[in-house]
């Protein structure tokens, strides 16, 4: 097949060639072959085109721009195709192109720049001639691959803005034709591979005409736009949006959505606070790592391996949660509630992390590899831990979380009360939990003036349980299509809402969450957990994690996004101002 698309180029492509060679330029269209060719357009970089002395009429065709390829030993055998925003009006991002190719040539990528024509065209849609180049462009890259030393068929984007867009199309729709085939080279398929999708501008039916999203996203008849085709080679993607970007993040939802209603692997991360921006480049590059683009994974490490040390705690208290005999729903077949205080040598932050399992809430514990792992982690940094041992097995007679919430708002009560005695912040104060703990920390965070048992102790009506933060790990149970199993419909349906012992009440407060993407408790849970919170102005993180299961953490391969998650959390908690 390499030779083939090898001399199908040599011998077909009436294209302008240079030899091979730094920025060689390389026309997409035969001359005078251009479709919806106008006068008005250019192709050319923003830098290039404010130049004194700029010629349009010599910049008419959109091109390649092939960048050196990487050395010898670090070729991984892809090639990445570099699109620039501009609202379709201009190719504006001259430094993120200058980035994407420094860092991705040193990763081993042959990158190529695709410039294409604008600003919009007259009579048609917004988008239509670049995605005409675009389909073309992909039919060069993919015949150029056995001269440039690629696979043909490791093909990814990586993009911004409008050229997201222009990307999405490429990703979802390479099965439409955007031209009437001008010669024997667009016989070739122009799909890519991967996509790698950063703040995807006019993806949604309040905005598709080529302007911020009008309503923000929201709206029952608020829709991804369907020019968007997600035909039979829609591909994996990773969807970075900012959370206060005027494009809005629910093209990324939306677009999240349909590709796990499809079972393609994607990653979906987006940043509270962050606007109009490509955010996250190393996830991105740890979703490549993860899928296989860049060679094999390293062997898989247990987490429990890497985070073995309890050296950074001084001091460690133990605490019956309830007073003897004021216990509300006592039941005798369940465990016996207990926090315990890990206090680090060197404080760096008074803040302070409440962590617990999950297990069904049939079974928590601390010391287990979704708590362990993180209070040591957190202990190394300097924040101060407390770890609760909630009741479980799962209460007779009530729902299944009714005993664990009495003991998570009850610690966070104690963990209050006793902060500034041990010089912390009882305004700081944060919970975390996995699975079935994840759907208890939702619990915490969103139902905090829903009373959960009545003070057994006179301080506690003056002590609320409050937190400032949240972290959601692998959530379970948030969505009615699973609120006591895994995910029937994966989430994915309109029909699939938040439970409602989810109050969302105005304590709310803002999350990070973390996902596997082929969770059968699914991403979706924290997904539309995510939504609803950006629906009400409170702005979260939120980052899946491509082909992982439930339990993504317990053993992982290095340089991915599994492996590097408690980082994400640190991320979130320093972004947020949460930790000095």
């Amino acid at each position: 097949m390499k030779k083939f698309y090898s001399l199908l180029l040599g011998g077909l492509l009436l294209v302008n060639c240079l030899v091979i060679n730094a920025n060689e330029r390389m026309s997409i269209w035969p001359k005078g072959k251009m479709p919806d060719a106008q006068e008005h357009q250019i192709a050319a970089m923003t830098d290039e085109a404010g130049q004194d002395g700029f010629k349009k009429e010599k910049h008419r065709a959109a091109y390649l721009e092939w960048f050196d390829a990487p050395a010898p030993e670090k070729r991984n055998g892809c090639c990445m195709v570099l699109i620039s925003g501009g609202s379709y009006e201009c190719c504006c991002d001259v430094g993120l192109i200058k980035k994407w190719s420094e860092k991705l040539t040193e990763l081993g990528f042959q990158c190529v720049n695709f410039v294409y024509r604008t600003p919009r065209p007259v009579g048609l849609p917004i988008y239509q001639s670049a995605w005409e180049d675009g389909q073309r462009a992909i039919r060069i890259v993919r015949a150029e691959a056995a001269k440039r030393g690629y696979d043909p068929e490791k093909i990814g984007t990586i993009s911004m803005s409008a050229g997201s867009h222009l990307a999405l199309l490429l990703a979802t729709s390479s099965q439409t034709r955007a031209y009437k085939p001008v010669d024997k080279l667009d016989s070739l398929s122009c799909h890519i591979n991967w996509a790698i999708v950063n703040a995807p501008a006019y993806g949604t039916t309040d905005g598709e005409n080529g302007t911020p999203a009008v309503r923000q996203g929201y709206g029952t008849d608020v829709k991804l736009s369907d020019v968007f085709k997600f035909d039979e080679k829609t591909c994996p993607m990773s969807l970075h949006h900012g959370g206060l970007d005027p494009y809005t993040p629910t093209t990324s939802t939306l677009v999240y959505r349909q590709l796990r209603r499809m079972h393609i692997p994607a990653e979906l991360h987006l940043y509270a606070d962050k606007g109009h921006a490509a955010l996250g480049f190393d996830r991105a590059v740890e979703f490549m790592r993860q899928m296989g683009w860049m060679g094999d994974l390293e062997p898989a490490v247990p987490i429990m391996d890497i985070y073995n040390s309890d050296e950074a705690r001084a001091q460690v208290i133990r605490e019956d949660l309830w007073p003897e005999g004021k216990m509300p729903d006592f039941q005798e077949h369940q465990c016996l509630p207990y926090i315990e205080w890990h206090i680090p040598k060197h404080l760096t932050t008074k803040a302070i992390q409440i962590i617990y399992s999950g297990g069904s809430y049939n079974g928590n514990g601390p010391d287990s590899f979704e708590v362990a792992p993180a209070r040591r982690f957190l202990n190394e940094k300097g924040m101060t831990v407390v770890t609760l041992k909630y009741r479980t097995p799962r209460p007779v007679g009530l729902s299944k979380h009714t005993t664990a919430w009495e003991d998570l708002q009850r610690a966070v009560r104690v963990v209050r009360r006793e902060a500034a005695g041990r010089g912390l912040d009882p305004d700081r104060i944060g919970i975390m939990g996995s699975s079935a703990g994840g759907h208890l920390t939702l619990m915490g965070v969103t139902s905090s003036l829903h009373q959960s048992y009545l003070p057994v102790e006179d301080w506690e009506k003056n002590v609320p349980c409050n937190v400032q933060w949240g972290i959601g790990i692998y959530p379970a149970y948030a969505l009615t299509d699973g609120a006591d199993r895994h995910n029937v419909n994966g989430g994915n349906e309109d029909g699939d809402i938040l439970v409602p012992e989810f109050s969302f009440d105005l304590k709310t407060s803002p999350m990070i969450f973390i996902h596997g993407d082929a969770d059968g408790w699914a991403s979706m849970n924290s997904v539309k957990c995510w939504e609803k919170m950006r629906a009400m102005g409170i702005q979260c993180d939120l980052h899946t994690l491509a082909t992982r299961d439930h339990c993504f953490q317990r053993t992982f391969s290095p340089g991915t996004g599994s492996f590097t998650h408690l980082d994400r959390i640190w991320d979130f908690l320093k972004r947020k101002g949460f930790v000095d």
